[in-house]
């Protein structure tokens, strides 16, 4: 890709309305634009960031044997009446008639609508366990959204549902989750804690917290940094570890929650089955989700310097961001269209800054980008025939031939898929 033939609205001053490090950094890199208070854009670089988690969320997901559906965003308000949530999340829930008079609502989340659809095909211990997942936008009324992306009214969100026919089997699947979500939360580059926490208005008798320690986070934990055990911080209150060593409180964003249901939902809306004794109980369920759209500040928060993001390999919207310093000079242009081509074909993202503009500017918007590799094409290299190689994480460079830096290119992106 061009830089010229796609859509990134840098910026170089800091928008005044943003409050947090990730949400400039998001800004300022153009990653995405507002529309209203809580509802965003996502432009094409911060798109791509979006579609980058979420493949690493379906390939997880799929390794822990769930199955993707999708579930309507509109849902019927008399569901959420049967099992007497409307109450519970009725200062966020956002209700509306249609024009035959029917109440309705934007779903903030699908517990009422899996169980619903389940109920009427799953009837038999034999077609247990079932694990389904969506990737799916929600809404909410949210009373102050802020941070960007971190508290908005519209959002993305990964839901799974398991359904079991015992507690045992409700357990395995719940510790099966917990695994996949820490495997997505270290390949998206996180360092997170999980947390014992209180089920709300989810329901259940039991559930946990990823948490990611940030400094605009608006929850806090207490730790310990060897055994990384950790609980919810209480004003006054201090808990947790088996190895009795000083504990550590830090703010935290949270970007994932799991909960053991149990029959809260399956019970209320008649989702039973049949065991192999032909007697009928309510399903076992486990309910798992990650705020998709939440990664991005989060893994932001996480991966910058003064100069701006540094995406992990696997979450960068390109692999390697090309920059000639001159493009009015032919041969630096043409080299740059060569290597954009060389590795296009090697199958690695690319990224052409074709642009006419200073090398200082190209230099501090590849930074603030955090484009994983950038490959810089001047008036030396054309002259030596060497290309350089920069390492946006530690500013490492490399410089030779094309074949020395093409195999590091290569290396880098095998080791870091």
């Amino acid at each position: 890709m061009y830089w010229s033939g796609t859509f990134i609205p840098t910026l170089k001053e800091t928008p005044q309305e943003a409050e947090s490090l990730s949400h400039q950094l998001m800004l300022r890199a153009g990653l995405i634009r507002m529309l209203m208070a809580g509802v965003y854009s996502y432009l094409p670089l911060g798109y791509k960031v979006l579609a980058n988690i979420q493949r690493i969320i379906r390939e997880e997901m799929e390794r822990a044997g769930a199955s993707e559906l999708l579930l309507p965003a509109l849902q019927p308000l008399e569901l959420w009446q049967r099992s007497g949530r409307d109450k519970d999340i009725a200062e966020v829930m956002l209700r509306f008639s249609d024009r035959k008079g029917r109440k309705l609502c934007l779903g903030p989340t699908h517990e009422e609508v899996i169980t619903e659809l389940v109920k009427s095909h799953v009837s038999s211990y034999k077609q247990l366990p079932l694990v389904l997942y969506q990737i799916q936008t929600k809404f909410r009324d949210e009373i102050r959204p802020r941070f960007g992306l971190v508290r908005s009214c519209e959002f993305i969100m990964k839901d799974a549902y398991s359904f079991d026919q015992s507690e045992e089997g409700l357990d395995k699947n719940y510790k099966i989750m917990l695994e996949a979500y820490r495997r997505i939360f270290s390949r998206c580059g996180l360092d997170c804690l999980c947390v014992e926490a209180d089920p709300g208005v989810m329901g259940g008798n039991a559930s946990h917290e990823f948490m990611v320690p940030a400094a605009t986070g608006e929850d806090a934990v207490l730790f310990c940094p060897q055994c990384r055990n950790a609980s919810p911080y209480k004003e006054g209150v201090a808990d947790c570890p088996a190895c009795a060593k000083e504990l550590k409180k830090t703010p935290t964003l949270e970007v994932g929650h799991v909960f053991k249901l149990g029959t809260k939902y399956s019970a209320v809306l008649g989702a039973n089955f049949l065991d192999a004794k032909g007697k009928s109980s309510p399903m076992i369920m486990g309910c798992y989700g990650i705020g998709v759209s939440r990664l991005i500040p989060a893994i932001i928060e996480q991966n910058q310097d003064k100069d701006g993001i540094i995406w992990p390999s696997q979450i960068s919207p390109y692999k390697v961001i090309i920059l000639p310093l001159d493009v009015t000079q032919e041969a630096i242009i043409n080299r740059a269209r060569q290597v954009h081509e060389l590795l296009e074909k090697e199958g690695i993202s690319v990224l052409l800054d074709d642009r006419d503009e200073r090398a200082g500017v190209k230099f501090k918007d590849a930074d603030l980008l955090g484009v994983s590799l950038q490959v810089i094409i001047g008036k030396e290299g054309i002259k030596n025939n060497t290309l350089e190689l920069k390492i946006r994480r530690g500013a490492e460079k490399i410089s030779g031939a094309e074949d020395l830096v093409f195999g590091k290119i290569k290396e880098f992106c095998r080791n870091k898929l």
